[in-house]
């Protein structure tokens, strides 16, 4: 069986990895997982999930972009999948490969080849307006999530404009508000990605 791959990306400190080690903490007793993340010049965010994540080392890959992270996840993704690949021989029963992206403008996407889902996070502390000024990224993801709720009063964003404009961008497709550091809407996520994704219950 081909793993899943779900790309993960959205702009610099929204939450990312934070969302990638939650989200690896919550499923790697009922799925076996492996992690692909690419930085812009150093390995920063794949050592941080070696540090806090629950996986073995060997489990996490780091890739360097350079320059253009976007570039990476869309028209010349070669190093993402040779470290897809590279996983894959290391472990023959991996189900879930998470990808996160380097941080990357709101117009950046997964190639569809890469990814089999995507989920796209902002931040709250980015403004209320973030939702409606739209983008590829965010309007074509598979789940959105937008984390940092607990910021809201202090920089004048109300959650229900935002709902409102997502919901406007997106149409049917799912949004999910999360506060990550204190696990606020993870469930949610978790949910989606077993139901939506993993099709847990289906068989039922």
């Amino acid at each position: 069986m081909e793993p899943v791959r779900i790309g993960i990306g959205g702009p610099v400190g929204a939450g990312k990895t934070m969302l990638v080690e939650k989200l690896i903490r919550a499923l790697h007793r009922e799925f076996s997982l492996a992690v692909v993340t690419n930085d812009i010049y150093t390995k920063e965010d794949a050592q941080f999930l070696v540090k806090h994540s629950v996986l073995p080392e060997d489990r996490i890959i780091g890739v360097e972009t350079g320059g253009c992270p976007h570039t990476a996840i869309r028209e010349d993704a070669s190093m993402n999948f040779a470290a897809i690949d590279e996983l894959k021989e290391r472990h023959p029963d991996v189900e879930i490969i998470f990808i996160e992206s380097g941080g990357d403008n709101l117009a950046a996407t997964f190639s569809p080849e890469l990814v089999d889902f995507s989920i796209y996070v902002i931040d709250v502390a980015q403004g209320e307006k973030i939702p409606r000024k739209g983008g590829q990224g965010m309007i074509k993801s598979d789940l959105l999530v937008i984390n940092k709720i607990d910021l809201a009063p202090y920089v004048g964003a109300s959650l229900e404009v935002m709902e409102r404009d997502a919901k406007a961008a997106r149409g049917t497709k799912p949004v999910i508000f999360t506060n990550l550091k204190e696990e606020i809407g993870l469930a949610e996520v978790v949910e989606w990605i077993k139901k939506q994704v993993m099709l847990v219950g289906l068989e039922e």
